[in-house]
């Protein structure tokens, strides 16, 4: 396990616990020790609560932290810690996977630089060497995701290799071997020279490139046939294996050839005759109509070569040479071999035509060079039975897609699907648990050598001396698995299968959710989806929760190859882990979507993420000046206030309150995760913090008269300050965990090993929910920042008081008013306030004021005597005056194309901000001069 480094532990109450800035860092790394050291996320089985289980997407171990792994993060955390907080048993499990091929990369890197290679030390110094890899430099992804403050139980923390995920895979395919849905045959197969193994339909990545068609003759067999015709021309981007040609292919309808199906041609260069066969896969209004077949380097030709029985020449090796059967091109490389072959069709006269071609070539996404498809001996699972399952569950509503798009799309890979090649010539991996028994071909491995399938070599040993005559002699296949057969097992081998009567598999199989990205829904959700109901009877999750990509600030996809990816642990050290998290999960616009991060290249910032670092910032302040103002009290030892004792700013602050808690919980629960973030921001920063926190000051530090009704009320204010934040604490937590821990730990005063992560959830009080109350409120906010705009229009000092008329005929406008008259008086530096109606207005007018509206309420502020009248309409007619000349000078500027569409992309955006800014000056000085009357 890897170790976090802590700071000394700064815990306990009151307004000393917190410094007078927020420390992110220290705050963060010291809270994920405090977890992982109280093991505050290592669930047991047989504690009480409803199960809630997620297992994570394992990272490759040769990985690094990306945005991807940060998004995913945010997400899975945010869920988990909410569903922790409602009382349910959470186990979230990690683990990462041992990525056959990067690891083995790797490796061979390594070695070639060393002047050897895999074979010359053989496969079990090979292993030990990858393990000690794995040892020394695997764990940096880990230490990476810890540091995103991840609540997973990493004492279950599991990897592909280990020894229970080892014995689930090989269970997993002796069953599927015993059941006819595992096979060994030959097959074309994606071929990755680079890596030298086969790889997947799903590890193929389709690249449009730039690229010739080559139009050329065969020549049909004694120089022409009985209507004169001398050769047959066809068409190939692939001009190299015409070497391994065995046919050429007609459509039976195709007046022009049909008379030819049956004549021999000859192959040039190696002379093979081969014949001329009809089939309806040719087209006929494509190229010449006549279709060059290779039945071992194309699949569609090797469709073709089993329906008519045609025979299957390899031209091209593994490693991507030509070999003995491309004749006098034997040794070359095989694009070597393609200017080769073109050049010896033009010298013999048979090169027709080349025509530039754009085309789509398959590369392997691992070694990133055109795959070569191959004739190959390899290990397959039937995948139609599989799917099937998978159908009829999907019939079912299981499992759940959100957003549920992607089940349309999840059902479509299912329908027509192909079988997959599970074997690569690999070392380091899942070694196939099959056994040959050369003992019956001459000590040698060949394409009829028999096998058995078996758990270990002493099983296997005992299984062969029942079908074979003694001496029995076993070499165990050296392929291994491709890696996403096991991650194929992932939800159910991390939890004990196949014991399923292990205690964690009892407990929390199936799980709840897979939080994953939309691009792996054919390598890993379906896989787990077919394995599980084939192992297990039952989908291996309830929900599949698909989220987007985090795109960069041009809005395009982050890639290593396009170089545009924003180093998540850059931003965290210059804005905190919560801030990024926060700011990822809030731009979520709704489930599936992908999200734009703003990023400064050169100077390392996000507007993005600074309002996140703001809101913290807020947040720690609000904190503390509760904690100034509690006297040292915790919620608990405040108590709840009475009913009756509340003031009207308090009922409304817990009517929002209640309706935060209602919302919050249905977003969280729905995944509606970026909503749940936005809403929480709001209430926090405009409810709580820019509101309720400014009308209780006067009531905090009260004049205290005989009767105490002011420290009553003191205490009232105090009571629903503290239920407030505490609950707000309690319910962002999910997503700003350190932050919130820090807090709650200050205005609680708890003990360093009780956690903010494992309090229950505040209950619902829907008798707190009043809706007119709300809107009535909001109507005195409005009227406030009314009152607010016009002393700024004037120009008066914050010390200043003025007289405030609202006149409204709304008689409960006017109650609230009134009722709020000493909250008005105190935000607004009003010397008095009047709350009249139009009539009473019309017959007690006001001196000369500055006037506003807000809705049915009129406000005004009788300035006169206090403000130059005539000087501030003067001013305000300049400042129009330049906002105007302002406007018509950029909006010229603009309007000109040569500056359009020829100065620098900066430059015009530039030009857009300062137009966008005069006018918005301009409207603003139009509004004040339009409120003085």
């Amino acid at each position: 396990m890897t170790e976090l480094s802590s700071d000394p532990k700064r815990f306990g109450k009151g307004i000393d616990s917190l410094p007078k800035t927020y420390d992110p860092q220290g705050t963060e790394i010291r809270w994920q020790s405090a977890w992982e050291e109280g093991q505050a996320f290592h669930p047991d089985p047989m504690d009480q609560g409803e199960a809630f289980s997620l297992v994570i997407p394992p990272p490759n171990v040769t990985g690094s932290l990306h945005m991807g792994h940060a998004f995913n993060t945010s997400l899975i955390d945010t869920i988990v810690r909410f569903q922790r907080l409602r009382g349910k048993n959470v186990l979230c499990l990690p683990g990462t996977d041992h990525a056959s091929i990067a690891v083995q990369t790797i490796l061979e890197k390594q070695l070639n630089d060393q002047g050897t290679n895999r074979y010359e030390i053989g496969r079990s110094r090979f292993l030990e060497r990858a393990w000690h890899w794995k040892e020394e430099s695997g764990g940096q992804i880990v230490s990476q995701l810890r540091r995103l403050g991840y609540s997973v139980d990493w004492q279950r923390q599991r990897f592909t290799l280990d020894e229970g995920l080892s014995d689930a895979v090989c269970e997993a395919f002796i069953r599927l071997h015993e059941q006819g849905l595992i096979y060994r045959g030959e097959y074309l197969v994606n071929w990755c020279p680079a890596s030298g193994s086969a790889v997947s339909d799903l590890e193929v990545e389709m690249k449009e490139v730039e690229g010739y068609l080559w139009h050329f003759r065969y020549p049909f067999k004694g120089g022409l046939t009985v209507d004169g015709t001398t050769h047959l021309e066809v068409a190939t981007t692939r001009p190299e294996t015409m070497l391994g040609d065995v046919a050429v292919a007609v459509n039976p309808l195709d007046e022009r050839y049909r008379h030819l199906v049956g004549q021999k041609l000859i192959v040039p260069f190696v002379n093979r005759e081969i014949p001329v066969i009809a089939d309806s896969h040719v087209a006929q209004d494509f190229g010449t109509g006549c279709v060059k077949v290779t039945p071992a380097h194309d699949p569609n030709d090797f469709a073709i070569g089993q329906r008519h029985d045609l025979p299957q020449v390899t031209v091209i090796g593994k490693n991507g040479i030509m070999n003995d059967q491309a004749g006098r091109f034997a040794g070359l490389d095989r694009f070597e071999a393609r200017e080769a072959v073109v050049a010896a069709l033009k010298d013999a006269g048979l090169l027709s035509k080349v025509e530039a071609h754009r085309h789509s070539v398959p590369f392997s996404d691992r070694g990133k060079v055109p795959v070569e498809p191959l004739l190959s001996t390899q290990w397959f699972v039937r995948m139609e039975p599989l799917a099937e399952r998978c159908r009829d569950f999907l019939d079912k509503g299981e499992p759940n897609f959100v957003p549920e798009r992607w089940g349309k799309v999840y059902r479509d890979w299912l329908t027509d699907i192909r079988d997959w090649c599970i074997s690569r010539q690999l070392w380091w991996g899942h070694r196939i648990p099959a056994w040959f028994v050369v003992s019956e071909t001459d000590g040698k491995v060949t394409d009829s050598t028999p096998y058995v399938v078996a758990h270990s070599e002493k099983e296997a040993l005992k299984k062969a001396r029942e079908k074979f005559l003694e001496p029995v002699e076993l070499h165990q296949d050296e392929d291994v698995l491709d890696t996403w057969f096991s991650s194929g097992l992932w939800p159910f081998s991390t939890l004990g299968w196949p014991d399923e009567q292990s205690l964690d598999f009892e407990r929390w199989y199936p799980t709840n959710t897979l939080v994953t990205g939309f691009d792996i829904i054919f390598f890993w959700v379906a896989r787990m989806t077919m394995m599980a109901g084939i192992f297990t009877g039952r989908m291996p999750f309830r929900d599949v929760y698909i989220h987007g990509l985090v795109r960069d600030e041009h809005n395009r996809k982050m890639s290593k190859s396009a170089g545009n990816g924003i180093d998540p642990l850059l931003l965290i050290k210059t804005y905190g882990t919560d801030a990024l998290r926060f700011a990822l999960v809030r731009e979520v616009a709704g489930a599936g979507q992908d999200i734009r991060l703003d990023y400064d290249r050169k100077t390392n910032k996000s507007v993005l993420l600074e309002a996140s670092r703001n809101f913290a910032n807020k947040l720690w302040n609000a904190t503390r000046f509760a904690l100034i103002n509690l006297g040292g009290e915790t919620p608990l030892t405040l108590g709840t206030p009475h009913s009756s004792a509340l003031q009207l700013s308090d009922r409304w602050i817990l009517s929002r309150l209640a309706r935060a808690n209602y919302q919050t919980t249905e977003r969280y629960g729905s995944y509606n995760l970026g909503e749940a973030a936005k809403g929480l921001y709001e209430f926090a920063w405009n409810d709580f913090c820019d509101w309720y926190l400014e009308l209780i000051k006067r009531r905090l530090n009260p004049v205290v008269d005989p009767n105490n009704e002011a420290l009553i009320d003191r205490q009232t204010a105090r009571q629903v300050l503290a239920r407030v934040l505490s609950e707000l604490l309690i319910m962002l937590h999910p997503l700003m965990p350190h932050l919130t821990e820090e807090l709650w730990h200050g205005l609680t005063g708890a003990p360093e090993d009780q956690f903010l992560a494992l309090q229950p959830w505040p209950e619902f009080s829907e008798e707190a929910v009043d809706d007119d109350l709300e809107a009535s409120f909001s109507e005195l906010i409005d009227s406030i920042r009314v009152v607010r705009n016009l002393r700024a229009v004037a120009g008066l000092k914050p010390s200043q008081t003025v007289p405030v008329r609202f006149v409204t005929g709304r008689d409960q406008l006017a109650k609230i008013l009134l009722a709020a008259r000493a909250d008005v008086i105190a935000l607004t530096r009003a010397e008095k306030l009047e709350v009249l109606d139009p009539n009473e207005a019309a017959a007690n007018p006001s001196v000369r004021a500055l006037a506003g509206v807000s809705g049915e309420l009129q406000v005004l502020l009788p300035i006169e005597g206090l403000v130059d009248m005539e000087a501030l309409k003067t001013r305000l007619e300049k400042d129009i005056a330049k906002a105007k000349k302002d406007i018509h000078g950029f909006s010229q500027r603009l309007a000109n194309e040569n500056f359009a569409n020829k100065a620098p992309a900066a430059v015009v955006a530039e030009c857009r901000a300062k137009l966008a800014e005069a006018e918005a000056q301009a409207e603003l000085a139009q509004n004040r001069l339009s409120a003085l009357v």
